[in-house]
């Protein structure tokens, strides 16, 4: 009898060896790699100082100048063209800032400088552009026809010149003609006082022994004699003191 309930038992619970119904099966243990967590912990960290380097360098703004009011180039920048504007704050860009205003009185605008611009320091110049009534005339000057380091802001004097003997004169009542119809007697003197504005060849050496290009402003009513001297490679400059230039 003993034996027929033991069989029927063990028909329903199974082999008594196998283990209790809900108890889990024995797991392996994972294999820890310390060396990339940490690795992990680090690409975390740098992720976080990168987003909190970014929003830092967002939030650091500088008071520039902005251009309210149309300049044109050669022209002063006038208190009542600008205004103050902020702007995220760049190591590469040379902004004119808010506090160096009072500055402006000692320049010009080296290009015509439009409404919402945002100055920059190449936008100025110290060189003087043309006012008015004045005009800007080029030359090509050759070795002996202008002072050693001649520069952008002299002011010089325009004086006429023989490139050869056929200008000078040929006797006590006669009158030689040279090259530009002028005559042996007629005023050397083209412009009294112009400003230089440009030198091309830099500190008057001209470049590879050619010769040096110059651009002078001159009054309007000079323009003429002025270029057809330079047309005949008749002029010669010579420093005067800036004075009242």
């Amino acid at each position: 009898m003993k034996t027929q309930q033991h069989a029927q038992t063990g028909a329903r619970g199974g082999s008594p060896d196998s283990p209790p119904v809900g108890e889990r099966l024995p797991v392996t243990p994972r294999e820890r790699k310390p060396a990339l967590a940490a690795l992990a912990v680090l690409l975390i960290l740098a992720g976080a100082l990168g987003s909190t380097i970014l929003v830092l360098r967002a939030g650091e703004r500088v008071e520039a100048i902005k251009v309210t009011h149309r300049v044109s180039a050669g022209e002063k920048v006038p208190e009542s063209a600008i205004s103050s504007v902020m702007v995220a704050k760049d190591s590469g860009v040379q902004y004119v800032e808010w506090s160096q205003r009072g500055l402006l009185s000692k320049y010009r605008a080296s290009t015509d400088l439009v409404e919402g611009s945002v100055l920059v320091g190449p936008m100025l110049t110290e060189q003087r552009g043309p006012k008015g009534n004045q005009v800007v005339v080029g030359l090509s000057l050759k070795s002996g026809q202008y002072p050693d380091g001649l520069k952008a802001g002299d002011v010089v004097a325009a004086y006429r010149v023989g490139t050869d003997g056929s200008r000078s004169s040929g006797g006590a009542g006669g009158a030689a003609t040279g090259g530009t119809g002028g005559t042996a007697g007629s005023d050397p003197l083209l412009v009294g006082r112009a400003k230089v504005q440009t030198v091309k060849g830099g500190g008057g050496a001209s470049t590879g022994g050619g010769d040096l290009p110059v651009s002078l402003v001159v009054d309007q009513v000079a323009a003429p004699k002025l270029t057809q001297a330079a047309a005949a490679a008749e002029v010669s400059l010579v420093l005067v003191p800036a004075h009242s230039s």
